[in-house]
């Protein structure tokens, strides 16, 4: 019974924090603007209908998944260029930087304005938030090779091509599966984030819209599948780094 326990210690504390909530909202009597019971999350969730999830849920992980994708194709082939150039390491890196330290929230609107209300400036503000920890992650990975191979390459006379494809990219990979887990979790942060500046449907924009509506328990129900999407795509992104480079993982351990 206890090995029973143990193998299961997450799900009961899960259900054991949802029935505490539950009986603290009605022991409380606790409205619902302030704080929903699960069984009145669960039924505004019911009410809304699986229809109007499915189109709020397929608008948001459009968005996130086309910058994921655009941050991945930006991000890649810069952190290789920047490895291979002194110069335009530090000629681009602070650049980053400044992106980076910039609060995306301040600038959303300036995006919307610019590029228009349409899917492509939320797609650039996704983009802009999961592009970092790719760029920095992968260049750390292919800088951090230990430096007797790079000479062993250099003595068996090895192309640059040949010794980033063999030497490395390989050596990199933990790096950037690691920024990839962190960047599509940050992916629907973005499309989240797009969605409260400028969106017609969406995860982001049914949480403002029920929340300016005092429909609390639909923001939470919004929210609490906004976090299981973004832990399945985390696991989706760890299930093909386990599947496709086993090697590596048992590298990083």
């Amino acid at each position: 019974m206890p090995a029973l326990l143990q193998r299961h210690v997450s799900l009961i504390v899960f259900l054991g924090v949802l029935a505490g909530w539950e009986a603290a909202c009605r022991l409380f009597a606790l409205p619902e603007y302030i704080l929903p019971a699960p069984s009145a999350i669960g039924h505004a969730a019911l009410e809304l209908g699986p229809g109007r999830w499915l189109d709020h849920l397929g608008a948001t992980l459009s968005v996130a998944l086309a910058g994921y994708a655009l941050a991945i194709a930006l991000a890649l082939p810069l952190a290789v260029a920047i490895t291979r150039s002194a110069l335009l390491s530090r000629i681009v890196m602070p650049w980053l930087v400044v992106i980076q330290s910039t609060p995306i929230v301040a600038i959303a609107p300036i995006i919307v304005v610019t590029l228009g209300a349409g899917v492509l400036p939320r797609v650039v503000i996704t983009t802009l938030i999961s592009f970092f920890p790719l760029v920095v992650s992968t260049a750390l990975g292919l800088s951090s090779v230990p430096a007797e191979l790079i000479e062993l390459s250099r003595s068996l006379r090895a192309t640059d091509a040949r010794q980033y494809w063999q030497i490395r990219m390989p050596f990199a990979v933990p790096y950037v599966f690691s920024a990839l887990k962190v960047s599509i979790t940050l992916s629907v942060v973005g499309a989240v984030v797009a969605e409260f500046v400028a969106a017609e449907k969406g995860l982001g924009y049914l949480i403002l819209f029920a929340t300016s509506s005092f429909k609390v328990p639909v923001a939470f129900a919004a929210l609490i599948l906004l976090v299981l999407c973004s832990l399945t795509l985390y696991g989706i992104v760890q299930l093909l780094h386990r599947r496709l480079f086993p090697w590596s993982q048992q590298a990083q351990s």
